[in-house]
């Protein structure tokens, strides 16, 4: 069974950075892709970030692309969320999410979920 433990959530102010970190127990980890989700109180979860096995490739939704970087280290299994200039919508349960098939934005690709860690934004 594969675990993802999602840390580094809190509550910040508008305009505050926060870095997630996700750490991974599959051996396999650094030949998967990876994917932050988030899910906001009464919302649908909605795609943040993707990046693939080797970092060459990330992908980001329109809302945090430019405030948000993922990046990873495959020698420590961890997958990270940079997070700048963060605005109260982007408060939410953030969820680390590991082996997508196919369309890194499509939540039904992923085959394991961490449990989430909580990032408040208060204006």
């Amino acid at each position: 069974q594969v675990l993802l433990e999602e840390s580094g959530g809190g509550l910040v102010q508008e305009g505050a950075s926060l870095r997630l970190s996700c750490a991974a127990s599959a051996e396999t980890f650094s030949f998967e892709g990876m994917g932050w989700f988030r899910q906001a109180p009464g919302k649908e979860r909605e795609f943040v970030a993707g990046i693939s096995w080797n970092g060459e490739m990330t992908v980001y939704s329109d809302s945090v692309k430019g405030r948000f970087t993922i990046s990873r280290n495959n020698t420590k299994n961890m997958v990270y969320l940079q997070m700048n200039s963060l605005k109260p919508e982007d408060t939410g349960v953030y969820y680390c999410a590991g082996d997508p098939q196919r369309d890194y934005e499509d939540e039904d690709e992923y085959d394991y979920w961490g449990q989430g860690t909580q990032v408040t934004v208060s204006s």
